[in-house]
């Protein structure tokens, strides 16, 4: 599986949170993935984000991601996305906008690749990744 297969992945996951498609989110978790919250670091279950994004409980008005600034580093059946967004977002009424870095998981199933974890680490804003020399 190329680096483009999990670019892939990391881009349907983000447009699924945007659309709030339940259905499409479903298709890129792992069946046990679990979210390290940006805002709280408190841990996120699959189901409980999929009824969040579902019920438009968590809305994602806006995602500003990049995937040629994303750094991979990959082995057979897994791969590590490593990339910075700025993501608003509105929580039962309460709109914020945060800038992070991510660290997104990946798994290979033999068919397709599907997010494992995921957590983000507010930064201030701007801030560019660069990988090690």
């Amino acid at each position: 599986m190329t680096n483009t297969a999990v670019l892939d992945a990391d881009a349907a996951f983000f447009m699924a949170l945007l659309a709030a498609d339940r259905a499409a989110l479903d298709m890129v978790l792992a069946h046990d993935f679990l979210l390290v919250g940006v805002g709280d670091g408190q841990i996120v279950a699959r189901a409980v984000l999929l009824d969040l994004v579902g019920s438009r409980d968590l809305e994602f008005l806006e995602i500003d991601w990049n995937r040629r600034d994303v750094l991979l580093r990959k082995r057979p059946a897994v791969a590590v996305a490593i990339g910075h967004t700025r993501m608003t977002m509105r929580f039962q009424g309460t709109t914020t906008t945060v800038h992070s870095h991510y660290v997104h998981t990946y798994v290979n199933d033999g068919d397709h690749w599907q997010l494992l974890t995921a957590q983000g680490t507010p930064t201030a804003g701007g801030s560019v990744l660069s990988p090690e020399s």
